[in-house]
């Protein structure tokens, strides 16, 4: 039997061990993880997601993005023949956008976000008070990838500016019901996961493997 093979795209920054439990039946899928590069200077998505697409070396793969890299699959999928395309606590439209990303593509406000503070999360550690800050620091150090400000101010752009329009007709689109990041009511034609946050590939990962496999083999309609 022939391994169907599953690409997985981490968010904004993050490292692909943020997919660490994520497990598929090994008989059926040959699982590869993907990271981010640098952008070069003033790159657009589209080519960013041209250099990204070569790295996928199946045809008929399928294609998994969580957040930015469900944003970045998509542009991806332009270049590719894909057997699914998959994007989980992510968005299909710029109107699936909250308001305030809305706005802030209007005023240019993310324009004046500190990125650089990201580079320093071990000095936040070191000296930030209490348990909850720490631990949410540490899960922070463990996941972040790329902490640059010139990846950040590139990445956060992108998302901003995003200006597609009509969603891409394959998306299978999983979204939890208590994202904040891209709140669901804003959200078009997905599968809900009931108390699934912005970062459930993390903390609901019993959830992705127990249907994941079910819904990259579903036949298509």
């Amino acid at each position: 039997m022939t391994k169907i093979p599953v690409y997985f795209m981490p968010g904004l920054a993050a490292s692909s061990s943020i997919f660490e439990r994520i497990v598929l039946p090994t008989e059926s899928f040959e699982v590869i993880l993907l990271d981010w590069v640098q952008p070069k200077k003033d790159e657009t998505l589209v080519s960013y997601a041209q250099r990204m697409a070569e790295k996928v070396v199946h045809e008929n793969a399928v294609l998994v993005g969580v957040s930015f890299g469900g944003i970045l699959v998509q542009e991806m999928a332009t270049f590719l023949n894909l057997k699914k395309l998959i994007i989980i606590s992510s968005v299909k439209t710029r109107d699936e956008m909250p308001r305030r990303i809305k706005f802030a593509k209007t005023t240019k406000a993310y324009k004046l976000l500190p990125t650089s503070l990201l580079n320093n999360v071990e000095k936040l550690i070191k000296y930030s008070f209490g348990n909850v800050i720490n631990q949410k620091l540490k899960l922070y150090e463990k996941f972040l990838h790329l902490r640059n400000k010139d990846y950040l101010d590139w990445a956060i752009e992108q998302v901003v500016c995003w200006d597609r329009s009509v969603p891409d007709p394959r998306v299978i689109h999983i979204h939890g019901d208590l994202d904040e990041v891209f709140p669901v009511k804003n959200i078009n034609s997905f599968i809900p996961i009931k108390g699934g946050t912005h970062i459930m590939i993390l903390n609901r990962f019993r959830w992705f493997n127990q249907y994941l496999p079910d819904i990259i083999l579903k036949p298509e309609i």
